[in-house]
């Protein structure tokens, strides 16, 4: 066994007091499985890991625990050291001996969908409450209540439904038999991937039956996250923790590279790393470019794709198998490919920018290697990584006058209220109100009914020394993650110290320790590659949809937006911080002559490919500046330059641009006060309406209406700078 207890000769429980206590209990107290027990357990193992399988030491130790009414244990082990074995086994020990179906709350669709094929493999009968099968949900229930299920998987945003505990939580909160949290690190607000719904897993346990079983699980959590776990728990948590280091990664850090680079270097490598493998980027809209840059440089028959949330759970269940069974050599990937995806022989992870968190990133490497003697990490940082790691320190810290201000909304209105209600009656962006009514209900402040949010009468108490200590614990996280770009000191040794690892040691495999990149790794790519990359990507736009409904709120107008008022399908060169665009955006907007040139030739190859898949062909170009320079105007005279076309500018007022945390309706009464008159040459027209900058595109939609009111036939925007 790994833990710290076994090493020190002594046993290790945790009890609850105002400080964090350790109950020292001689070491000839930990449960043991009886032979009939162990018999159970043992089938479960074979089953899924082969006939010579057996538990190890701390597996059967945390199983025999978990055999034992009313226990509660925290595992925190490695990844691939093999945590799901321990409650499989403890689930069939427990229903061996007549006890109720264990309840898991899993975190992602991927892993539940592996969680209960394994549980399959295991002998145990085992279904799922989601998102992506609410056809199955009364069969679900109705085999959970009847005894016939083994195992329910549910989200934590499942534990948070009103329906669902009243239908389903309520009838077993006396017959189950085991709790699982997966991935519990989730629940600290200490952790790197805090959820306020996880917080709901503690209502669950404190009305649970006593003799209910508890098991809480991570690969991902240092001494404090730890301590925070256990508390929550409960009296008594057995907390086993093993050494964190993989010893198959061979860890890379690749630094001073550009945005574009970074691509240049993911196409070119790519063909030689081992295996398939995972490459990671922070937005869904890097998952698309980067795809499109290896098969620019790879060739388009390139097995890769791009996996992000925002796709249909089946596409991401193809996707998933495709990588399981080598059919891909690499899927582009969000986090929503993360936390609990299991393939043993996954041979390389590349970040493309780097997570926010030394735990967050150990958790994402942890896919690889774990059958595999060897496995390549690579690590592509950027100067820009920096912004993002001090935005996520700050971004689900509580805002004590935003709560003020939902709570009031609330107490005014006397009925529960939705998000949207709570948006219009606040001035809250929608996004911001739905984490802070998430915050507050973890505190008990308010509560989600079926109608919606309403106050519970509790008072809301900013804990302004908690959340200090946080965003330090992040900012110390984010100083760590400099360090390791700039290997400082051994990278493994970098990532289990940050875990509070206390084996942890030079591992004398990565790019530190070595003084080089794995061998047949480049530090850079080659110069023609990037620059060809540049030049495709900067031709390859964005569709930009038009807004389907107006916003209601202090705009007034609500409802659909009626198809005569509507822009068509529109365009957007540059999104975000795309990183073909990089220094030539800004020097466009600047004035600078060569970038507005090469601004132009992209936009007349996106009106060449808009024209050939079936687009209107405009008549007539109209420009909107938003933002008080001169940048649209100037592209649309190149464009009507090209094209042979007529047009004009479309006035805007002045006046301060509202901010980004402004609400769409705020917004959107901002510009219906602040466009101008909609030029009246338009009559009969298709328009090319081209914009400078905007987020929301709120003016684009205005613009659009007033357009058509004048006479346009269509509008087909095309933005230059779509903002985030």
């Amino acid at each position: 066994m790994h833990s710290n207890a076994r090493n020190a000769g002594l046993w290790i429980t945790r009890s609850i007091s105002s400080q964090v206590a350790y109950t020292l209990v001689p070491m000839n107290t930990p449960p043991v499985l009886t032979d009939a027990q162990r018999s159970v357990a043992g089938r479960v193992i074979t089953s899924l890991a082969g006939p010579d399988a057996r538990l190890r030491d701390d597996q059967e130790t945390a199983v025999a625990t978990l055999a034992t009414p009313g226990s509660r244990a925290l595992v925190v082990q490695a990844t691939g050291w093999g945590k799901s074995a321990v409650y499989w086994a403890a689930t069939a020990v427990v229903r061996s001996t007549g006890g109720g179906p264990t309840l898991i709350v899993s975190p992602l669709l991927s892993l539940m969908r592996d969680q209960v094929a394994a549980a399959g493999r295991a002998g145990l009968s085992a279904a799922t409450l989601n998102s992506s099968n609410v056809d199955e949900w009364s069969a679900v229930e109705s085999d959970l209540l009847s005894g016939s299920l083994d195992v329910l998987l549910v989200s934590p945003e499942r534990l948070a439904n009103p329906g669902f505990g009243a239908r389903v939580l309520d009838a077993l909160a006396g017959r189950l038999g085991l709790v699982v949290i997966d991935e519990a690190h989730a629940i600290s607000d200490w952790g790197h991937d805090f959820r306020p719904d996880y917080r709901r897993v503690s209502d669950v346990l404190q009305n649970l039956n006593p003799q209910t079983s508890v098991l809480a699980t991570t690969a991902t959590a240092n001494q404090r996250v730890t301590d925070d776990i256990a508390d929550q728990l409960g009296e008594a948590t057995l907390v086993l923790r093993g050494p964190l280091a993989r010893k198959s990664l061979h860890l890379n850090v690749v630094d001073g590279l550009s945005p574009i680079q970074r691509y240049g270097w993911v196409a070119q490598e790519l063909p030689f790393l081992p295996g398939s493998g995972i490459i990671y980027v922070l937005t869904v809209a890097d998952a698309d470019r980067l795809v499109t840059a290896i098969r620019t440089v790879c060739g388009d028959d390139t097995p890769v794709a791009a996996y992000t949330g925002q796709l249909p759970a089946d596409e991401r269940h193809e996707l998933e198998d495709a990588l399981l069974d080598n059919r891909v050599k690499a899927l582009v990937a969000t986090s929503a490919l993360g936390m609990g995806f299991d393939k043993p022989d996954l041979g390389f992870v590349v970040h493309v920018g780097a997570p926010p968190s030394p735990v967050a990133y150990y958790q994402q490497v942890g896919r690889a290697g774990r059958a595999l003697d060897e496995a390549v990490v690579v690590l592509l940082a950027s100067r820009l990584d920096d912004s993002i790691w001090d935005y996520f320190a700050t971004a689900t810290i509580p805002d004590p006058k935003r709560m003020d201000r939902i709570l009031d909304a609330m107490n005014e209105a006397g009925t529960p209220l939705s998000v949207p209600n709570l948006e219009s009656a606040t001035g809250i962006r929608r996004g911001k109100v739905e984490l802070a009514v998430k915050q507050l209900a973890v505190d008990g402040v308010v509560e989600r009914t079926s109608d919606g949010w309403a106050a519970t009468g509790r008072p809301y108490v900013y804990d302004a020394p908690h959340y200090e200590g946080v965003v330090a614990v992040r900012q110390r996280e984010a100083d760590i993650m400099r360090s390791f770009v700039r290997g400082e000191r051994c990278l493994m040794r970098l990532l289990t110290e940050s875990l509070d690892d206390p084996a942890a040691q030079d591992c004398g495999r990565c790019s530190v320790c070595r003084g080089e990149l794995t061998p047949g790794l480049n530090a850079r790519p080659d110069e023609e590659t990037v620059a060809t990359l540049s030049a495709v990507l900067r031709r390859d736009a964005q569709i930009l949809a038009p807004r389907k409904m107006w916003p209601g709120g202090s705009f007034g107008r609500r409802g659909r937006i009626s198809p005569d008022l509507a822009a068509e399908a529109g365009r957007v060169l540059a999104f975000a911080d795309a990183p073909q665009w990089g220094d030539v955006l800004g020097s466009a907007k600047n004035g600078d002559a060569t970038a507005r040139e090469r601004l132009a030739e992209s936009a007349v190859a996106v009106l060449g490919d808009w024209g050939r898949r079936g687009g209107i062909r405009p008549e007539t170009i109209v420009s909107l500046d938003l933002q008080g320079g001169d940048l649209a105007a100037d592209l649309a005279q190149r464009l009507r330059t090209v094209g042979r076309r007529p047009g004009t500018d479309y006035p805007v007022l002045g006046g301060p641009i509202p901010s980004r945390d402004a609400t769409s309706a705020t917004e959107a009464a901002y510009w219906r006060d602040h466009l101008g008159q909609a030029p009246t040459d338009v009559a009969g027209l298709a328009v090319l309406l081209v914009v400078d900058e905007t987020s929301s595109g709120w003016p684009v939609t205005l613009a659009a209406a007033s357009l058509r009111e004048a006479g346009a036939t269509a509008v087909l925007p095309m933005l230059v700078h779509q903002t985030v």
